[in-house]
């Protein structure tokens, strides 16, 4: 399946039998599997798009709900505006996976949650306690105003 991102230029490599990647984010290779695929396309594509690789983590647990994010993007006073979810190509995104995703705006308190399959990509916004979902991949300037 043909993911929707910009081509990039990965660090691949393989060891007994296993492909791992190199994270940009992390400065170390990690297991490729197909969700992890999609999320390196996500991080690269989010730093070309303007957002600061500084400002992103992988793999991260939040205090409030505890759960653990693919990515987060954070402000400059360093709190959480962007939570990112990243599924496998495979795995459809549907409205209750949207509504499960945009219940994590509230339980957050961020502006923002992206989720992609890498096939389909969804910023969902919540200002003033309204919600919208918009069916693009974010461009700093587009979302940081």
């Amino acid at each position: 399946m043909q993911l929707k991102f910009d081509n990039f230029n990965f660090q691949v490599k393989s060891e007994n039998n296993k492909n791992f990647i190199f994270d940009v984010v992390r400065k170390k290779f990690v297991r490729l599997t197909p969700e992890e695929w999609v999320r390196q396309h996500t991080i690269h594509q989010l730093i070309k798009n303007g957002f600061s690789a500084n400002r992103l983590s992988v793999e991260r647990t939040l205090p409030l709900s505890k759960k653990r994010y693919d990515a987060v993007y954070y402000k400059d006073d360093g709190r959480p505006w962007m939570l990112i979810e990243c599924k496998a190509p495979s795995i459809k995104i549907n409205e209750q996976t949207l509504n499960q995703i945009a219940s994590y705006l509230q339980l957050e308190d961020v502006p923002f949650v992206l989720i992609t399959n890498g096939v389909d990509h969804y910023t969902i916004k919540r200002e003033n306690k309204i919600v919208e979902v918009f069916q693009y991949f974010p461009n700093f300037s587009n979302v940081s105003d």
